[in-house]
């Protein structure tokens, strides 16, 4: 009879955990700085991320995107001479080996160039019994679509400080009552979160 130690049959490896992201993300050019600070999986989707991202900036996506990763770039697939875009649904956060990447960068709209700068800030175990993706900071409101780019949103903070103007009465009813450019709502972003899952 082999004892339980014996034999020449190579040990069983246990597969490492997996490990969770803390990403901060700026809106590049924000004047106060728009952020958030998500806790993502590594095996979540780049795809995902765009997702996620969406939901913490309420945005809709209603226009392409690309993560760029030094001479890479996932998005929405586009060939072209001058550009290639992979498509991102093919690629998860461990295959980019983000423990050793520092930053990158997300692009949504590319008529309004919205630059999202993610900064890779610490990497830890996953913890069970916790829902991932999760904001766990950040500051004001994101950008609303289609406002028209950087400039035009300052401008339309400058507007709705005034709301006795003409610009600013109309900035205020195309943004509707619920907006706030000083809130960051991390209970909504969350439970629109929950949503999105793994």
């Amino acid at each position: 009879m082999i004892g339980l130690h014996e034999g020449k049959g190579s040990p069983l490896k246990k597969k490492p955990s997996e490990r969770v992201f803390s990403l901060r993300m700026n809106v590049v050019g924000c004047r106060p700085v728009i952020w958030r600070r998500l806790l993502v999986r590594e095996s979540m989707w780049l795809s995902r991320l765009h997702d996620t991202i969406q939901v913490a900036f309420d945005w809709f996506d209603y226009q392409t995107h690309a993560f760029n990763l030094d001479d890479l770039r996932f998005g929405n697939p586009l060939k072209r001479e001058e550009l290639s875009i992979e498509d991102d649904r093919d690629v998860t956060l461990a295959d980019l080996d983000l423990e050793h990447r520092g930053r990158f960068t997300y692009g949504y709209h590319f008529g309004e160039g919205w630059q999202v700068e993610i900064k890779v800030e610490k990497s830890g175990p996953l913890e069970k019994g916790v829902a991932f993706p999760m904001c766990v900071g950040g500051e004001r409101a994101g950008p609303p679509e289609d406002c028209g780019g950087l400039e035009a949103f300052h401008d339309m903070l400058a507007c709705i400080k005034e709301p006795h103007t003409e610009l600013g009465r109309e900035w205020i009813e195309w943004l509707g009552p619920e907006y706030n450019p000083e809130v960051c709502d991390l209970e909504k972003i969350n439970k629109a979160l929950k949503k999105l899952g793994k």
